[in-house]
């Protein structure tokens, strides 16, 4: 359901988080998640653009978070990255996907995708940061 860049997005604003304002490099960021940094420069610029997180320029300057972007919820990290239709999409790719004119997992996949949504919405960033912190959770393999 979610890309790559979406999956790479939310693993970096939860390390970001993780750093409690700390700034931190592209390179430092992308090691830290396994992810190439092309992809991480690219993805943490549009999530500064729709400022779910920060940055500065310079020497000194680098990548955070601060304490009421940590409350925000998954959902509009995916929204950024996936669109505003992400969950309301066929599970099967169709365009023209309905109640009236199903896809043959059209009923099931409607309620994973419900449920997924609500789960995207309810949890915040600090949550998923609260659950690697303390080494409930992972970032990496």
């Amino acid at each position: 359901m979610l890309s790559l860049t979406c999956k790479t997005a939310i693993k970096a604003v939860i390390y970001l988080s993780g750093k409690q304002g700390e700034k931190a490099s592209i390179k430092e960021i992308a090691d830290q998640i396994n992810a190439s940094e092309h992809t991480i420069g690219k993805t943490l610029q549009l999530l500064v653009k729709h400022k779910i997180i920060n940055s500065l320029k310079g020497p000194t300057g680098g990548f955070f978070i601060d304490e009421a972007q940590q409350q925000q919820p998954i959902y509009n990290i995916v929204e950024t990255i996936e669109g505003k239709g992400i969950f309301k999409e066929c599970g099967l790719g169709l365009s023209k996907c309905s109640e009236c004119r199903p896809c043959p997992i059209h009923n099931e996949y409607k309620v994973a995708r419900e449920l997924i949504e609500k789960i995207f919405r309810e949890k915040q960033v600090k949550d998923l940061c609260n659950t690697v912190t303390n080494g409930l959770a992972f970032l990496m393999d």
